[in-house]
């Protein structure tokens, strides 16, 4: 996926920004020097996933060791331990795959051989259901988000039904009484899911 990402940064549950990973970065670092005492935990929007960072020294060098942190750093394909079947050089890696006699009959009589058909096969699916994956990766992005800030907030557990439910009148109504900053972020990772979800809706309807 090419879309930007973007994070957010709290410090306790008021909202420090959200922006692209430098605007972030730099704001937050800001936000420390003032002498902030609560904990500042950020997260991935996109995913949900929390990260930590280095804010040791100055703004250009905490921007800078992104370089060699492990959430940024390209990923190198992992090396085959011994020599044998695949071309590891073109990032083609040999695995088992375990299939029935009849799955293989089929791909034998596939043009192109086996492998060849079976990352055909793979490239299609991830096609087919990379606006369906997206949309379920923003409700799980909301769902991490509310039980690493908000766990122990009053209603939680009837929040959280309702988000899982997808049943958002409810959950708008039982997170209403939360501190503004973190309701408004919650909101806004749900209404980016309803958004995914229109567009799959409207994409599957297309293709139909």
């Amino acid at each position: 996926m090419n879309e930007t990402r973007t994070f957010s940064a709290f410090a306790g549950l008021q909202k420090i920004v959200s922006g692209d990973i430098e605007t972030m970065l730099r704001c937050t670092k800001a936000r420390m020097e003032t002498g902030e005492t609560e904990p500042v935990l950020i997260f991935e929007d996109q995913t949900g996933k929390q990260l930590d960072f280095d804010f040791r020294g100055t703004a250009d060098e905490v921007v800078a060791r992104l370089a060699s942190h492990p959430h940024f750093r390209p990923q190198e394909p992992p090396r085959p331990a011994r020599s044998g079947p695949g071309r590891p050089g073109l990032g083609v890696i040999c695995r088992e795959v375990s299939l029935l006699p009849r799955h293989w009959d089929w791909l034998s009589q596939q043009a192109g051989g086996s492998s060849a058909t079976l990352r055909r096969l793979v490239d299609n699916e991830r096609k087919r259901t990379a606006g369906a994956d997206r949309e379920r990766q923003a409700w799980d992005a909301a769902g991490k988000f509310m039980w690493a800030m908000a766990g122990n907030l009053p209603g939680f557990e009837e929040a959280s039904r309702a988000l899982y439910a997808k049943d958002v009148p409810q959950f708008e109504n039982m997170i209403r009484d939360w501190p503004k900053d973190l309701r408004d972020h919650l909101l806004c990772l749900v209404q980016e899911a309803l958004r995914l979800k229109e567009e799959e809706t409207a994409s599957s309807g297309n293709a139909g």
